[in-house]
């Protein structure tokens, strides 16, 4: 961006709510803070989805930075939304070693891990979205069946059979992918 006093008056258009100031905003930052989020990532389309995220917090947020700091205030909101991306990839990586571990049982036992993971998460994805999701809540999550049903609002009989016929679902795919 340019000089101190151009950024306070971009903030200053921003805290009033001003189109143009945001536009000023993502035009001044916007290479950059790419650059640092695709340097991290590896990846154009996750620096991609960062950079809108961290936009949005900056659109949230804008009025808790003091406009002297602006540079450091963005770069340790950035900072923290990378963290959060990376734990939250690991937490992904987490449910599907675990999600393979316990469908390992009734597949083929030679099977490469990863090759499991990444075939899981294929055949995860062919399932209806409410079936997906609570499968994912319940082993991404640790969530038990009583948690389930209070997040659902749905009694803990109808959260057992979800994931009962998920998990059913899930093997016949798993073992279809496997011909």
């Amino acid at each position: 961006m340019s000089s101190p006093d151009n950024v306070t008056q971009i903030i200053k258009l921003c805290r009033k709510g001003d189109k143009e100031g945001f536009l000023q905003l993502v035009d001044g930052y916007s290479s950059r803070l790419f650059g640092y989020f695709y340097r991290l990532t590896g990846s154009r389309d996750d620096a991609n989805e960062l950079l809108s995220e961290l936009f949005l917090k900056i659109v949230e947020k804008i009025g808790a930075c003091r406009p002297e700091t602006f540079d450091a205030w963005l770069f340790k909101m950035a900072s923290n939304l990378f963290t959060d991306y990376i734990r939250s990839k690991k937490r992904r990586q987490k449910m599907l070693d675990h999600m393979a571990e316990h469908l390992q049982d009734q597949t083929q036992p030679d099977q490469n891990s990863s090759d499991l993971a990444d075939r899981l998460t294929e055949q995860l994805q062919r399932l209806d979205a409410e079936t997906a999701e609570i499968i994912v809540m319940r082993y991404y999550s640790g969530l038990s069946f009583e948690e389930l049903a209070k997040i659902r609002n749905e009694p803990i009989g109808t959260c057992l059979s979800k994931v009962h016929r998920g998990l059913k679902k899930l093997r016949q795919l798993m073992e279809n992918c496997n011909d």
